[in-house]
């Protein structure tokens, strides 16, 4: 195996975990993501109902009271909040030596000052760890709550499908949209009852530099009781060639167990030989095993180009999260890649534990 692919199979397995949202406790809880995120589509600060349940819901035990827990609030005005992530991973690629490490994915702050209540805000996502510091979201929002519009400017992820925890997902590389990868532009959006839609308008990753075109990507979700779904598309327009995204995605609970899907279909004119129509698929299972404890399975198919025959990829990744008190998590997964046989790099595994601890 050439050293470059090996070198770059580790940086892909090192950041598998960085950011914070996980919409399987949405579809369990019946609630939408801005019940529990000052985001409207999930991640980030959590509000206050967020911290209420992160403490009383999700963590096995609950230390002290609300008197002696984090609240998220300096004043009336100011809400602080963040997230650490420390993990010890292993690779292990055919025909390479199986590589290990220990590792601070991320530390990130998070904040927003209510310059007029419910109405005007300042929000900030900062990586602080490690390396240096990174900006990932600043942007102003006024919403009108009773109408339940909000128009926001600056820089945020934009909404297309599930804002999945894991950023290395097939749908999240394949579309180019997750938690790593925001843009700046302004967003509209509305939350209504169960309703849930925003479109944002913004530069565009192919025109970063050149500012030669835009992107406009937007999203419609209904969000029932026991289920939801969504519709997402997006459009590239930029001088080196358009790319085109739609997007379905889906969860409903059954029992104890939340059921996640989404498919995603991209075409993009970007590439040298002319179009290439990328897909993917996602289906994840989520137990809810006891209260604190939860484990996830994952199934994912990518087909590079749907012209060429036999060059598919699929993962199948299982995870056991357990929160023993609010505030804290402790995560151990393993993953399987199938791809080519050529490849060694797609047939690789991958195992990691992890420390999350947020607030």
């Amino acid at each position: 195996m050439r050293p470059l692919a090996f070198w770059a199979a580790m940086l892909l397995a090192a950041s598998a975990r960085l950011a914070v949202a996980e919409p399987y406790l949405a579809v369990q809880s019946g609630y939408k993501c801005s019940s529990c995120h000052v985001n409207a589509s999930g991640g980030g600060l959590r509000n206050d109902f967020g911290l209420i349940y992160a403490q009383n819901v999700i963590a096995a035990n609950t230390l002290g009271d609300s008197a002696t827990a984090w609240s998220g609030k300096l004043g009336e005005l100011v809400r602080l909040g963040g997230d650490l992530r420390a993990n010890g991973s292993r690779n292990e690629v055919p025909n390479s030596r199986a590589s290990q490490q220990f590792a601070v994915d991320q530390m990130r702050l998070y904040g927003e000052i209510s310059v007029i209540r419910d109405r005007l805000s300042l929000y900030v996502d900062e990586k602080v760890a490690p390396n240096a510091a990174e900006n990932f979201e600043a942007y102003a929002k006024y919403a009108d709550p009773a109408r339940g519009w909000y128009l926001k400017g600056g820089k945020f992820y934009l909404p297309f499908g599930w804002r999945l925890q894991d950023q290395t997902a097939f749908v999240r590389e394949v579309s180019g949209i997750s938690m790593t990868t925001p843009d700046q532009g302004i967003e509209v959006g509305y939350e209504k009852d169960r309703w849930s839609a925003q479109l944002a308008f913004t530069n565009g990753a192919a025109n970063a530099q050149s500012g030669s075109g835009h992107q406009l990507t937007g999203q419609l979700v209904y969000a029932h009781t026991a289920w939801r779904a969504g519709l997402a598309a997006s459009h590239t327009r930029a001088d080196g060639g358009n790319r085109n995204l739609v997007g379905v995605f889906a969860g409903v609970r059954t029992g104890p167990i939340a059921w996640l899907g989404e498919a995603d279909l991209v075409s993009d004119d970007g590439y040298p030989e002319g179009r290439r129509t990328l897909a993917s698929l996602l289906g994840e299972a989520d137990w809810n095993l006891a209260k604190g404890h939860n484990l996830k399975v994952t199934a994912e198919y990518f087909d590079p180009d749907r012209h060429i025959g036999e060059d598919q990829q699929n993962r199948l990744s299982v995870l056991y999260e357990y929160t023993p008190i609010q505030f804290l998590q402790l995560r151990a997964g393993f993953r399987r890649y199938r791809g080519i046989p050529q490849s060694d790099t797609q047939n690789r595994r991958f195992s990691f534990i992890e420390l999350h601890a947020y607030f």
